[in-house]
This record gives C-alpha cells, structure tokens and sequence, in this order.
C-alpha cells in the first residue's frame, strides 16, 4: 500500500501541467463553420460597416511589401505530428478571400489576407525570409560557407517542412549560425530540427541569443505554466474552427503551430547594449534590449545589406503591454526608447525585417513607421499615466483613450494583437497594480457568491433575463455580458442564459478587431454551449525541450504546488539528486512553504531520491510508468520511506482544465 501511494504522489510531482501553450502538441480544430455570415446581428453588420468607411481599406502598399521578393509560394500540406493529429492544415484559410464576410471585422479580415501570404521570399540577395509556416518568421542569411537561420519556428515539424521548403528552392542550406532573436517559444524551439548542441558544438556553429535567454525561455511561463495554458486556449483559439464564424487569425500570423518542441542553451550570449560580431563572414551588430517585448530580446543591423532586423520590438500590429494568455506586464516606456534609440543608430538603414509579416523598403518609409510604433507605446504610456494622475481608474481610462487620427489611420498600429484598451490598462498595472483606489473594490465579494447576490438583487433569473434581451434588442452586447455573466455564475446550469451570454459573446467576436479579442468571446460562447473544456495535448511532444530544461525551473514549479492547509505544522526535507548532471536539490518544507537550493547531499535529510534527468523526464511526458521502476537499480531511495510518501502528498494538483466562463 505504501509503494501505490508513492507511486501515485511522485507520479503527481512528475507530471505538472508546468508549460505554456507553446509547449503543447495540439490538434487545431480546422472544420468548416455550420453558420454563415448571417450570424452577424444587424448592430454587428453596422458597427463593421463603420470601420470599413473610416479606413482606407483599399491601400495596396502593404500587399505589394508582403508580395514583394516571392520565389515561391508555401504548399497548402497538412503537417502531422506523431501521433497521427493534424498540427497545422493552411488549407484550411482558403475561406479568406474577397470582401469581408458580415461576422468578420474588415480591418482583422484585411490583416488575415495579408497573413495568408505564404511562401519563400527575397528580402534583399543573401537575405531570404519564409513566412507563413508557423507564427512567426524564419530569416535565412547567406554567409561565406552557408546559412546563418534567424528564429527557428515553434516545433520540430514546421521547422523541417519550412528548411525543406527553403532546400528546394535554393540548394542545401550548410548551417553557420543560429540565431533566437528572444525568448518566446515561437523564435527557437523547432531548433533541433537544424542541429543539437553537441552537433554545433563540435562545428563551431554559434548559437547566438540576448543575455538571459535560457532562463526566461524556461522561466516565464513554467511557474504559471496551467493557468497560461489554460488563457492561451482562449487567446490563439485553439478549440475553434476556421472559418468566417470561427478563428480566422491571430494578428502577428495565422496560427500557433503546436508540435514537437525543443531548446538548446546559447554558446554567444548578447550581453551589453552594442555587440559586433562577425559570423561566417557576416559582420553583424547586435543590440541587446531586454524588458522590451521579451524579457530576453536582441535586434541586429547588417551593415552589408543596410538591414535592420527589429525582432519583435517592430511589428506590423500594435503589440501587447499585457499579453492576454498571461505573463509580466511589459514596460512600453523602455520599449518605446528602444524603438528611438534604434532610430538614432540607422542613418543608412534601407531594409527593415522582423520576427513577424513582412519587410519595410526605403530609408525613409522605414524611419516613418518606426516613429509611429515609437509614438505609439510612449502614447499608451504618457496618456495612460496623465489620466491616472487626474484619477482615472484602468476602465475609465481605457474607455477614454483614442489614438490620434494621424497614427490610427496607419495600419501596422492598429489593434490586430495589442489593444489601446487593455494595453493601457497594462501600463495602470505596471505603475500602480490591481486595485483601483475604489475602497468597493479592495476586497470584493469572489465571483460565485457575488453573482448569487446580483442575481437576488436583479430581481431573480427570469427578470434579469427579461431585461438582457431588450438590451440585446439594443445591440448593447458588452453590458448583456456583464450582467449574464452573473447569472450563469449564480445559475450555471441556466441554459437560456448561457445561450444568450453565449450569443453576445459571438457579436462581440464579430466585432472585433483584435485577433485575440475574437478568439477569446468565441472560444468563450463555445464552452457556455458545449459545458466542456477541451484538452488536446501530448506531454511526448515536450520531451526535447524538458532535456536541456535547467533543474532549477523545475524546483520553483514544484514549490507551487504546495498545498498549505496540508502542509499546515509539518517540517520536512528532502534530497532530490539528478545523477547524469550530478546536481543534488535540498527541499524543505516549514510553515506551509517549500524552499529549494542547489546544495551538497543532505545526510540529515528525511528522505533522498537518486534519479537520472532522461528518466525524469521520461516519467514527466508519461513514458516511464515509475510502478515499474521503484523497485530496480533507476531509482534510488534512501531514508524513511514514510516521511517520503509524506512529503509527495503534501503536493496539491496542478490543470488546466479549469472553467472560465462557467463557474
């Protein structure tokens, strides 16, 4: 009994849903919608309407950029992972074409037609970009001997199905050089589908990346890792389909591409502010700017090309302070200064390209876009902050603030990813945190308790009900979300209020400009009318990546999990020893709180486990059943076997399979 209650409390440390999104192997949902466009209210089709009278719609200039340089246009073939699931069928967005459907804001269905530009691409000669493979942009720059790969893409397969791709149009491509502009998966973990560490190592191939990088790669998401799972579902649309009434794209490009994913730790690190280096006969300049879009993010200048590559700092979007999935909020001051400290060293600049879309030509044009997002981060900023002095509070500011017409008419600064809405909100957050000033709102009842109260108050169910409806009559979408989402929350199984929360979601979908803001009311009036969160992923896929993981990150998920009222008077420690990086971990647990160091073997310890790090992982991705292992030569347990089985059960369970919109 003791060895089944261990196994089943180790099997719960090992198996932490502690990665993001970005680390999933998904199966998109790719079917055709059952609705058409006549799902669009009238309220809906006029406020569409609207936008498309108020822009430009019709300028070509970055049709003809995204167009510009093509050799090839990307297949329309489905990718396969492993396990027999589709990852990524670009087929599937062949909807997008022609005059905006009614369910679809017309400026995010013109950002969608620009992003369904896929193919191989001439930057400039000796520089080449593939686009529309994944997320983001890999970047392929010739050097004496080779190819110099800017941003591997987001798994193994697309990786391999992009370089591929690239092969068949400009010969072998001979490896001199990687580089991960930041710290976000969609720019690095398909790198194993161009070399291994030891591989680059014994090649003198540099890996090069920003200072920090290997720890915030591994770090920002892994500690919140199933709640950012969880709001990345909602975020990128996972669980929708593609289609006019579903997912149609995610601004900075179509779709996340979920597969096999993988790391390896940077041999050049970029570690002050201005770094010359020449790779394979390629003088590059390297600028580091961390805290900008990544904690770890580098841009560079190739002055052969006279190209600037902006990374994520520039994008054709306004980006996110905040982004929605979760993470630290962004400081857009510094990101802003960046951007002008960038301008002031490009004085002959006539390239500019970036982690995402497509390039800028001319010295002039680029300069004049970069002063836009420039102004615009600092705009969020100052403005967020002026109105915060005069006491404006995150809401009211961000129902107030207006891009001034000379930079919203500019299409690269509108909301396609980032909103001036929750962006400015972001700003409110770094400066002053959550709470408002509004004493009402400084310990406020949690969400189910006080939805009963609102609901009681409204004058019950069938009134508030009564009431919704003549505001959905009214095309007041946004206010029939709140009130509603009361009511389910009171009444979750109150169907006709779930289906008309749900209906005002989708208006709200439809409206929106923002890919993720459209994601994220659909998805939600999915799950109000299914009642189920779908949960589409393999832990295998993760398995690279969970090998060049530094141990530390895991310490740190697994204090998470402490549960405190169990743990409530209990004193413990613990020796964990990774024996094939001889790393031992000291574990304690006082006052309901885990501590966790690199330390020498603790000999008074309670307990001690020896374990080698390809077994760790292989019980982590559920390869290695550790029932079978507890008792061999893999495993090693010394100590008190009890205090052992005591410790593991201390830990509380980790997933994200939690509601959102459902209580």
């Amino acid at each position: 009994m003791v060895g089944l209650d261990l196994r089943f409390q180790i099997l719960r440390l090992f198996t932490l849903n502690c990665f993001v999104f970005m680390l999933l192997g998904c199966d998109p949902q790719i079917t055709q919608s059952t609705m058409d466009e006549s799902a669009a209210s009238d309220f809906t089709r006029d406020y569409n309407q609207g936008f498309a009278d108020n822009l430009d719609l019709d300028n070509q200039q970055d049709f003809e950029d995204a167009t510009r340089g093509l050799i090839a246009y990307a297949p329309n073939d489905e990718l396969v992972n492993d396990l027999g699931l589709t990852i990524w069928n670009p087929a599937s967005y062949d909807f997008i074409k022609g005059e905006a459907p009614a369910t679809v804001n017309p400026s995010l269905w013109r950002q969608a037609k620009l992003n369904n530009i896929r193919g191989l691409f001439r930057v400039d000669e000796g520089i080449y970009q593939l686009r529309g493979f994944d997320l983001a942009n890999t970047t392929l720059i010739k050097s004496d001997n080779g190819w110099i790969v800017v941003d591997p893409l987001t798994s193994l397969e697309t990786t391999t199905a992009a370089m591929k791709f690239a092969e068949q149009q400009l010969g072998e491509i001979n490896l001199t050089g990687v580089i991960f502009t930041h710290s976000h998966a969609d720019h690095f973990a398909g790198v194993l589908s161009l070399t291994t560490a030891a591989g680059a190592a014994k090649k003198g191939i540099p890996i090069i990346a920003p200072a920090g990088f290997i720890q915030e790669a591994t770090s920002e998401n892994i500690i919140a890792g199933p709640a950012m799972t969880r709001r990345g579902n909602f975020m990128f649309g996972d669980s929708l389909e593609h289609s006019a009434t579903g997912h149609v794209d995610a601004g900075l490009g179509k779709q996340v591409v979920f597969g096999s994913i993988a790391i390896i730790p940077p041999s050049v690190s970029i570690d002050k502010p201005v770094v010359d280096l020449n790779v394979d006969g390629v003088d590059f300049q390297f600028y580091n700017m961390p805290g900008s879009e990544a904690p770890a993010e580098l841009t560079f200048y190739l002055p052969k090309w006279k190209a600037f590559c902006g990374a994520e700092v520039l994008s054709h979007v306004m980006h996110n302070v905040l982004t929605l999935r979760g993470a630290k909020v962004r400081d857009a001051l510094l990101w802003s200064d960046y951007i002008g400290q960038s301008i002031d060293r490009l004085d002959e600049v006539e390239i500019l390209f970036n982690s995402h879309h497509w390039p800028t030509w001319g010295h002039e044009r680029i300069i004049t876009q970069m002063q836009q997002q420039q102004d615009m981060y600092k705009f969020i900023h100052d403005q967020t902050l002026r109105l915060a002095n005069l006491g404006y509070t995150p809401r009211e500011i961000a129902e107030t603030l207006k891009l001034p017409k000379d930079l919203a008419k500019n299409f690269h600064v509108r909301g396609y990813y980032g909103t001036l809405s929750h962006n400015s909100k972001a700003v409110y957050q770094h400066y002053f945190g959550w709470y408002d000033g509004n004493p009402a709102n400084l310990n406020p009842l949690p969400p189910e308790q006080s939805a009963t109260h609102y609901v009681e108050f409204m004058g019950g169910s069938a009134a508030i009900l009564q009431r919704a409806s003549d505001y959905m009559d009214k095309g007041d979408y946004r206010w029939v979300g709140e009130v509603l989402n009361h009511l389910v929350f009171a009444e979750p199984n109150n169907i006709a209020a779930r289906e008309m929360l749900a209906e005002a979601y989708r208006q709200m979908g439809y409206q929106a400009e923002s890919a993720p803001w459209r994601d994220i009311y659909l998805s939600g009036a999915a799950e109000l009318i299914s009642g189920r969160v779908q949960k589409r992923y393999s832990k295998t896929s993760s398995k690279a990546f969970l090998q060049e993981v530094p141990l530390l990150e895991f310490m740190k998920a697994l204090s998470v999990t402490l549960d405190a009222e169990k743990a409530e008077g209990e004193e413990l420690a613990l020796n964990i020893l990774f024996t094939e990086r001889n790393q031992n971990f000291v574990l304690t647990i006082r006052n309901s709180v885990m501590y966790y160091r690199e330390a020498a073997y603790d000999e008074t310890a309670d307990a001690s486990i020896k374990i080698s790090q390809k077994l760790f992982v292989g019980i982590l991705v559920g390869e290695v059943d550790i029932m079978e292992i507890i008792t061999s030569d893999q495993l090693s347990i010394e100590g008190s076997l009890l205090k052992l089985v005591k410790f593991f059960s201390l830990l509380g369970e980790s997933s994200d399979e939690f509601n959102i919109v459902l209580p």
